[in-house]
Protein backbone atom coordinates (compact mmCIF):
# COMPACT_ATOMS: atom_id res chain seq x y z
CA UNK A 1 0.00 0.00 0.00
CA UNK A 2 1.13 3.54 -0.67
CA UNK A 3 2.19 5.62 2.30
CA UNK A 4 -0.65 6.90 4.43
CA UNK A 5 -1.00 10.68 4.18
CA UNK A 6 -3.20 13.15 6.02
CA UNK A 7 -5.03 16.14 4.62
CA UNK A 8 -6.04 18.89 7.02
CA UNK A 9 -9.39 20.15 5.77
CA UNK A 10 -11.27 22.69 7.88
CA UNK A 11 -9.61 21.42 11.05
CA UNK A 12 -10.30 17.77 10.28
CA UNK A 13 -7.39 15.38 9.58
CA UNK A 14 -8.39 13.04 6.74
CA UNK A 15 -6.20 9.94 6.29
CA UNK A 16 -5.77 8.78 2.69
CA UNK A 17 -3.40 7.00 0.32
CA UNK A 18 -2.83 7.44 -3.40
CA UNK A 19 -1.03 5.11 -5.77
CA UNK A 20 -0.91 4.05 -9.38
CA UNK A 21 -1.53 5.65 -12.74
CA UNK A 22 -4.56 5.58 -15.01
CA UNK A 23 -8.29 6.03 -14.47
CA UNK A 24 -9.00 6.93 -10.86
CA UNK A 25 -10.89 4.66 -8.48
CA UNK A 26 -11.69 6.10 -5.05
CA UNK A 27 -12.61 3.71 -2.24
CA UNK A 28 -13.98 4.96 1.09
CA UNK A 29 -13.58 2.63 4.05
CA UNK A 30 -16.60 1.33 5.90
CA UNK A 31 -17.43 1.70 9.57
CA UNK A 32 -14.64 0.39 11.79
CA UNK A 33 -12.21 -0.02 8.90
CA UNK A 34 -9.22 2.04 7.89
CA UNK A 35 -7.61 2.45 4.51
CA UNK A 36 -5.40 -0.56 5.32
CA UNK A 37 -8.48 -2.75 4.90
CA UNK A 38 -8.47 -2.01 1.16
CA UNK A 39 -4.69 -2.43 0.69
CA UNK A 40 -4.82 -5.86 -1.04
CA UNK A 41 -7.68 -4.76 -3.31
CA UNK A 42 -5.90 -1.49 -4.12
CA UNK A 43 -2.73 -3.40 -5.00
CA UNK A 44 -4.66 -5.63 -7.39
CA UNK A 45 -6.32 -2.65 -9.09
CA UNK A 46 -3.01 -0.76 -9.37
CA UNK A 47 -1.53 -3.83 -11.07
CA UNK A 48 -4.27 -3.42 -13.71
CA UNK A 49 -3.27 0.21 -14.36
CA UNK A 50 -5.73 2.05 -12.16
CA UNK A 51 -4.95 4.98 -9.90
CA UNK A 52 -6.43 4.07 -6.52
CA UNK A 53 -7.20 6.61 -3.81
CA UNK A 54 -8.20 5.16 -0.43
CA UNK A 55 -9.96 7.44 2.06
CA UNK A 56 -10.65 6.71 5.72
CA UNK A 57 -14.23 7.35 6.86
CA UNK A 58 -13.62 6.62 10.57
CA UNK A 59 -14.62 9.35 12.98
CA UNK A 60 -14.62 9.89 16.73
CA UNK A 61 -18.26 11.00 16.64
CA UNK A 62 -21.29 9.83 14.68
CA UNK A 63 -20.34 10.16 11.02
CA UNK A 64 -22.51 12.01 8.55
CA UNK A 65 -22.21 10.48 5.07
CA UNK A 66 -23.12 13.70 3.29
CA UNK A 67 -20.48 15.72 5.17
CA UNK A 68 -17.90 13.00 4.56
CA UNK A 69 -18.72 13.20 0.83
CA UNK A 70 -17.48 16.78 0.90
CA UNK A 71 -14.25 15.58 2.52
CA UNK A 72 -13.79 13.00 -0.26
CA UNK A 73 -14.09 15.80 -2.82
CA UNK A 74 -11.58 17.81 -0.76
CA UNK A 75 -9.07 14.97 -1.06
CA UNK A 76 -9.72 14.73 -4.82
CA UNK A 77 -9.15 18.49 -5.14
CA UNK A 78 -5.92 18.18 -3.15
CA UNK A 79 -4.70 15.40 -5.48
CA UNK A 80 -5.83 17.14 -8.67
CA UNK A 81 -8.25 14.34 -9.58
CA UNK A 82 -10.99 15.83 -11.76
CA UNK A 83 -13.22 12.75 -11.85
CA UNK A 84 -13.21 9.17 -10.65
CA UNK A 85 -15.21 6.02 -10.05
CA UNK A 86 -16.21 6.49 -6.42
CA UNK A 87 -17.02 3.58 -4.15
CA UNK A 88 -16.82 2.07 -0.74
CA UNK A 89 -17.71 -0.78 1.54
CA UNK A 90 -20.96 -0.59 3.55
CA UNK A 91 -21.10 2.90 5.07
CA UNK A 92 -18.25 3.95 2.75
CA UNK A 93 -20.56 3.12 -0.16
CA UNK A 94 -23.21 5.42 1.28
CA UNK A 95 -20.58 8.18 1.38
CA UNK A 96 -19.75 7.41 -2.27
CA UNK A 97 -23.42 7.69 -3.22
CA UNK A 98 -23.51 11.19 -1.70
CA UNK A 99 -20.32 12.12 -3.59
CA UNK A 100 -21.94 11.05 -6.85
CA UNK A 101 -25.22 12.79 -6.03
CA UNK A 102 -23.93 16.06 -4.58
CA UNK A 103 -20.85 16.35 -6.81
CA UNK A 104 -22.22 14.67 -9.94
CA UNK A 105 -19.55 16.09 -12.25
CA UNK A 106 -16.78 14.45 -10.18
CA UNK A 107 -18.12 10.88 -10.42
CA UNK A 108 -17.92 8.60 -13.45
CA UNK A 109 -19.97 6.02 -11.60
CA UNK A 110 -20.36 4.30 -8.23
CA UNK A 111 -18.81 1.06 -6.94
CA UNK A 112 -20.70 -0.33 -3.95
CA UNK A 113 -19.01 -3.19 -2.10
CA UNK A 114 -22.01 -4.35 -0.12
CA UNK A 115 -25.01 -2.05 0.14
CA UNK A 116 -26.32 -0.62 3.38
CA UNK A 117 -30.05 -1.22 3.75
CA UNK A 118 -32.47 1.67 3.75
CA UNK A 119 -32.31 1.82 7.56
CA UNK A 120 -28.51 1.86 7.44
CA UNK A 121 -28.42 4.73 5.00
CA UNK A 122 -30.34 7.09 7.26
CA UNK A 123 -27.89 9.87 7.91
CA UNK A 124 -29.01 13.14 9.46
CA UNK A 125 -32.58 12.60 8.30
CA UNK A 126 -31.88 11.68 4.70
CA UNK A 127 -30.93 8.44 2.97
CA UNK A 128 -28.05 7.93 0.57
CA UNK A 129 -29.46 8.65 -2.90
CA UNK A 130 -29.04 6.70 -6.10
CA UNK A 131 -27.10 9.15 -8.28
CA UNK A 132 -29.24 10.05 -11.28
CA UNK A 133 -27.87 8.97 -14.65
CA UNK A 134 -24.67 7.36 -13.33
CA UNK A 135 -23.88 3.65 -13.55
CA UNK A 136 -23.69 1.74 -10.27
CA UNK A 137 -21.86 -1.55 -9.79
CA UNK A 138 -22.83 -3.52 -6.71
CA UNK A 139 -20.37 -6.22 -5.69
CA UNK A 140 -21.81 -8.25 -2.83
CA UNK A 141 -20.94 -11.33 -0.85
CA UNK A 142 -23.41 -14.21 -1.13
CA UNK A 143 -23.05 -14.91 2.62
CA UNK A 144 -22.90 -11.30 3.86
CA UNK A 145 -25.16 -10.94 6.90
CA UNK A 146 -24.35 -7.25 7.57
CA UNK A 147 -24.98 -5.85 4.08
CA UNK A 148 -26.95 -8.80 2.68
CA UNK A 149 -27.54 -9.41 -1.04
CA UNK A 150 -31.20 -8.40 -0.59
CA UNK A 151 -30.00 -4.80 -0.15
CA UNK A 152 -28.33 -4.86 -3.56
CA UNK A 153 -31.44 -6.37 -5.12
CA UNK A 154 -33.53 -3.59 -3.56
CA UNK A 155 -31.23 -0.99 -5.10
CA UNK A 156 -31.47 -2.74 -8.47
CA UNK A 157 -35.27 -2.58 -8.27
CA UNK A 158 -35.06 1.16 -7.54
CA UNK A 159 -32.84 1.88 -10.58
CA UNK A 160 -32.91 -1.12 -12.94
CA UNK A 161 -31.30 0.68 -15.87
CA UNK A 162 -28.35 1.93 -13.86
CA UNK A 163 -27.50 -0.78 -11.32
CA UNK A 164 -25.57 -3.97 -12.11
CA UNK A 165 -24.84 -6.69 -9.55
CA UNK A 166 -21.97 -9.16 -9.22
CA UNK A 167 -22.17 -11.66 -6.36
CA UNK A 168 -19.01 -13.11 -4.84
CA UNK A 169 -19.82 -16.73 -4.01
CA UNK A 170 -19.01 -17.62 -0.42
CA UNK A 171 -18.16 -14.05 0.47
CA UNK A 172 -19.14 -12.84 3.94
CA UNK A 173 -19.24 -9.21 5.01
CA UNK A 174 -15.47 -8.80 4.69
CA UNK A 175 -15.40 -10.17 1.13
CA UNK A 176 -13.43 -7.18 -0.32
CA UNK A 177 -10.58 -8.28 1.96
CA UNK A 178 -11.06 -12.06 2.00
CA UNK A 179 -12.02 -12.49 -1.67
CA UNK A 180 -9.72 -9.90 -3.23
CA UNK A 181 -9.36 -11.62 -6.61
CA UNK A 182 -13.09 -11.99 -7.20
CA UNK A 183 -13.76 -8.43 -6.04
CA UNK A 184 -11.00 -6.92 -8.18
CA UNK A 185 -12.06 -8.96 -11.20
CA UNK A 186 -15.66 -7.73 -10.88
CA UNK A 187 -14.49 -4.10 -10.82
CA UNK A 188 -11.96 -4.53 -13.64
CA UNK A 189 -14.45 -6.41 -15.82
CA UNK A 190 -17.20 -3.84 -15.24
CA UNK A 191 -14.89 -0.93 -16.03
CA UNK A 192 -13.69 -2.92 -19.07
CA UNK A 193 -10.12 -1.91 -18.45
CA UNK A 194 -8.06 -5.06 -19.02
Amino acid sequence: MADLQTLDLLGRAIPFSDEGQGPAVVLVSGAGQGVEYFAPLAHSLVEEDFRVVLIDSRRDSDPNAQELAGEVVGVLDHLGVADAWVGGHGFGGSVARFVAHDHHDRANGVLLLGVEGSAGTEVAGSSAPVPEGLPVLVVQGSDDDVTPPANGEELLSAAPGLVSIVTVDGGGHLFPHTHVGATAWAIEDYLDWD
